[in-house]
């Protein structure tokens, strides 16, 4: 009897033992794997941020290359656009938002300001515009998620020439951007405002009006870092500096959406960044040939940790 009870005590110990290293463990596991939901999160606000300025810069680089002409087929749908009288030497044209876009997969409302010399034509080489976003917002069709940009932005045409020439008698087209926007995020009732700085090179190859290629750069400097596309504070109240390491290559054909090229994501207070990828199908595959992509990839790290998953465009 007196053995039974020891052999039982004996087990009993183990197993309490086995419990509380099982326990110290998991805690261990838990910090030593952090969460990659604040990379997650910022790699998606970066993403429609991008793909929301696209879209109403994308409008606004249409207009101008019309020659300022209030001709329907250059009005966005579901928009109307009007202009003030000249100032000093300044026109201002307003493009105004009230409805789905051409596509209809977003509802667009708010305004977008643009500002040019009196006699300046954006076909110049040098050419600028000053645009202002206000309370334009775009609000996707599929999950009611909103986006809502305020903010001004020096637009340059680098090269001279206008989109409807790209394959038809120049080969590229280069504008660049740079200025600020705060972003507010909206998801239900909660919302979160960031301002973040800009400074993208956009480059237009392939064949207007259809079957175009736009090449994202970034150029700005900051602290250290080069080649910045996007850099400021995250909805997690982290800085960041989101850098192109290869040009991210958008395809109209694609509606635009990213589908090569790398970029990455660097939090420097927290030893944390992520690599995004671009060109990915729904299976997680590399894309090929003209096939549009579903997703890209991110690889996250965090001091000696690290992980990979895939994002919905």
């Amino acid at each position: 009897m007196k053995t039974t009870n020891l052999f039982r005590l004996t087990f009993l110990v183990i197993a309490i033992l086995g419990l509380s290293f099982a326990g110290c463990k998991k805690d261990k596991t838990t910090e030593i794997y952090p969460s990659s939901v604040s990379l997650q999160q910022l790699t998606g606000d970066q993403e429609s941020m991008e793909s929301a300025m696209d879209e109403s810069m994308n409008d606004v680089n249409n207009y101008l290359s019309g020659g300022d002409m209030k001709s329907s087929h250059l009005i966005p749908c579901n928009a109307t656009i009007d202009s003030t009288p000249v100032a000093h030497d300044t026109i201002t044209f307003y493009i105004t938002y009230n409805g789905l876009n051409c596509n209809g997969t977003r509802f667009r409302t708010g305004k977008v300001e643009i500002k040019k010399l009196v006699g300046m034509h954006w076909y110049q080489q040098g050419a600028i515009v000053i645009i202002r976003h206000i309370d334009f917002t775009i609000t996707k069709v599929s999950n009611q998620n909103s986006i809502t940009l305020n903010g001004v932005k020096m637009y340059k045409n680098l090269t001279g020439g206008i989109i409807w020439q790209v394959g038809n008698g120049i080969d590229q087209l280069v504008h660049s951007i740079t200025g600020q926007v705060t972003v507010t995020f909206s998801e239900g009732t909660a919302q979160t405002s960031k301002t973040w700085n800009i400074a993208r090179m956009r480059t237009f190859t392939g064949s207007a009006p259809n079957n175009l290629t736009m090449t994202v750069n970034g150029f700005g400097t900051a602290d250290g870092f080069q080649n910045l596309l996007v850099w400021g504070t995250s909805r997690a109240g982290e800085t960041f500096y989101t850098e192109i390491i290869q040009p991210v290559v958008h395809r109209q054909l694609c509606e635009w959406n990213p589908c090569a090229g790398i970029k990455k994501h660097s939090v420097p207070a927290e030893s944390k960044s992520a690599t995004i990828t671009f060109g990915y199908d729904s299976g997680n595959n590399p894309v090929t040939g003209d096939a549009c992509p579903a997703k890209y990839r991110v690889d996250w790290q965090k001091a000696n940790n690290s992980g990979t998953i895939y994002l919905w465009l």
